[in-house]
């Protein structure tokens, strides 16, 4: 069994609901916060834009803004996008550096069927 599999089946299905109830369209934060509704629903905790520090030599030199933290354990990043692109999986590997988490989820909400793709750090 994999780790946190259990959570992460969670997200996917809430992320599932909000796909088959709202369907692709719409903006990532019309589905950020169809996704929290779902995610209070199923009594996930979570934190939305969550700002992170980047380290560099130990000094903070900016800051990433996290769509989902998922019972900080999983980073979710949503996208309303055609297709998944390198960028999508290196950013999410960026999160999962910064915030010292091992276990990410990019969901895409722009396709036909909700895209779904595990990003692991470590």
């Amino acid at each position: 069994m994999l780790e946190c599999e259990q959570l992460t089946e969670q997200i996917i299905g809430a992320a599932i609901a909000v796909h088959s109830r709202l369907g692709p369209g719409f903006v990532e934060s019309i589905y950020e916060e169809a996704l929290a509704m779902e995610f209070d629903n199923r009594r996930l905790r979570y934190d939305r834009q969550l700002s992170v520090p980047v380290l560099y030599d130990g000094r903070e030199v900016g800051r990433h803004r996290l769509d989902l933290l998922v019972e900080n354990q999983i980073v979710v990043e949503l996208k309303a996008v055609q297709s998944f692109e390198d960028v999508h999986f290196s950013v999410v590997r960026s999160y999962l550096r910064a915030t010292g988490k091992h276990h990410g989820l990019l969901l895409n909400f722009a396709t036909h069927r909700l895209a779904v793709k595990r990003v692991i750090h470590g």
